[in-house]
């Protein structure tokens, strides 16, 4: 009977080890989901912060080119309609569509100074193409690293068994990538004016 009670004893502190290895694992992997989701939003703020400065530009390097082409209403038509979807926009999905839309319609007016070489004599317009440049550049590296973030986010909570903890404590891929706009592929045609106007 003594031999009995001992081994139920063992059988009992299995268990409870067994409980509390289960629950320090669980414990562990959903800290790390937290950070690793905090470090996803703490990186798409930064490509927040990148896309509203180029937004800020945008108006001002509108308005330079307009009085130099100010028939070029469709380019501009576009530039206002992908601004105030990107503006408007307040999921991430939804931005980086935005975004996309912004990028083709930026590069059809950039492509505006090659039709019109004042245009690129322009002192105020060429230092807004290097204020634009330079935030296309940040914008570049904040989306990579976001897109980084996300793989990692995304990449642990699939693994085994951290998928199962995930599903338990609620934490979902996130498939909000930053891709390659098939747009910005195209090259913007660019339609002279004609000879002496």
């Amino acid at each position: 009977m003594r031999r009995t009670g001992t081994v139920v004893l063992v059988v009992l502190l299995v268990f409870i080890g067994v409980g509390v290895l289960v629950f320090g694992s669980y414990v562990s992997a959903r800290n790390q989901m937290v950070a690793k989701n905090e470090q996803v939003k703490s990186a798409w703020s930064q490509v927040e912060v990148v896309m509203q400065r180029r937004a800020d530009l945008i108006p001002n390097l509108v308005a330079t080119v307009q009085g130099f082409a100010a028939h070029e209403t469709t380019v501009f038509a576009d530039i206002a309609n992908a601004r105030a979807a990107l503006l408007s926009a307040h999921d991430p999905k939804s931005k980086i569509a935005a975004n996309n839309q912004l990028d083709g319609a930026l590069g059809h007016l950039l492509a505006l100074s090659e039709a019109y070489p004042q245009l690129r004599s322009n002192q105020n317009f060429l230092q807004l193409q290097d204020e634009l440049a330079g935030t296309e550049n940040r914008i570049a590296v904040e989306r990579r690293r976001y897109n980084q973030t996300l793989q990692d986010y995304n990449t642990f909570i699939g693994l085994f068994p951290n998928n199962i903890w995930a599903n338990i404590a609620g934490f979902h891929r996130n498939n909000d990538y930053f891709q390659g706009n098939a747009a910005s592929q195209q090259v913007p045609t660019v339609a002279f004016p004609p000879a002496g106007k």
